[in-house]
């Protein structure tokens, strides 16, 4: 299919979801008439380009559990896509008389399968057919390392023993290539891939960086969540993001891990 004819391309203006994307595809063997299962699908990136290519012939199924993402993305898709089905469903408790699929992908997934990512990643692989594919996307262990180094460091020399601890403990349970490749091995897939494409995240110091979008939210929270006492929290941040000089640049590793259920 020329790319370039597509109605429902990746969005330009996403500059998160849309580069783990782009990776995912690169490893997705894709073909006219597939049925897909999208985990974690928040509102429809790849689903909606996953379902152009699979044509009428095939479908997409793209989950979440938040409702709020579920009604966004039907809200974006009316009455357009018809193989394109959006549910409100938790990847962990797929119904038992679910079909099973020819690929099984989620976008920035595994980094919502915690605290039992194995078992999720598992219970993926049993929902595809006999030679069917699953291919996952995650922010691996690397990411933004420059950063939390520099967090680290301040929170050691201020004596912020107890927010240390915690930050640690986020710090140890970042999944890895290396991780990722041994689940789907233990799993025994064939074909096993796990590779990382880095990606440099821009921003400038201050306020930018504190609640630039693709950091707060997410990234940036877990060092909050660190604090019980939130404005020491904010206080500590401030101070990083005005030496942003000593933690450029912020790369973020979008890795893929892929595998296909022996026939």
């Amino acid at each position: 299919m020329n790319r370039h004819a597509l109605r429902w391309p990746l969005p330009k203006h996403d500059y998160w979801s849309t580069p783990f994307a782009e990776s995912l595809l690169q490893h997705l063997d894709m073909r006219q008439g597939l049925r897909i299962l999208d985990v974690a699908c928040g509102h429809g990136i790849p689903a909606f380009y996953l379902a152009e290519q699979v044509g009428p012939t095939g479908e997409v199924l793209a989950i979440d559990i938040s409702a709020g993402q579920v009604t966004r993305a039907r809200a974006i898709q009316g009455s357009q896509l018809p193989c394109l089905h959006f549910e409100c469903m938790d990847m962990r408790a797929l119904p038992p008389d679910l079909p099973a699929f020819d690929r099984v992908t989620g976008n920035l997934s595994v980094m919502f399968f915690r605290p039992n990512r194995f078992e999720a990643v598992r219970g993926l692989a049993e929902r595809l057919n006999f030679g069917g594919q699953l291919v996952l996307t995650f922010p691996s262990y690397g990411t933004f390392d420059s950063l939390w180094q520099r967090v680290d460091h301040a929170m050691a020399q201020q004596g912020l023993t107890n927010e240390h601890d915690r930050f640690q403990e986020y710090l140890s349970e970042r999944p890895s290539a290396q991780e990722a490749r041994g689940w789907l091995e233990a799993l025994d897939l064939d074909r096993v891939e796990t590779i990382e494409y880095p990606l440099e995240v821009k921003t400038g110091p201050g306020a930018e960086f504190l609640h630039h979008p693709l950091l707060r939210g997410g990234f940036l929270d877990d060092v909050y969540e660190c604090f019980q006492d939130q404005d020491l929290a904010e206080r500590f941040m401030v101070k990083i993001s005005e030496d942003m000089h000593s933690f450029r640049p912020l790369i973020a590793q979008r890795c893929v891990m892929s595998g296909w259920k022996r026939s």
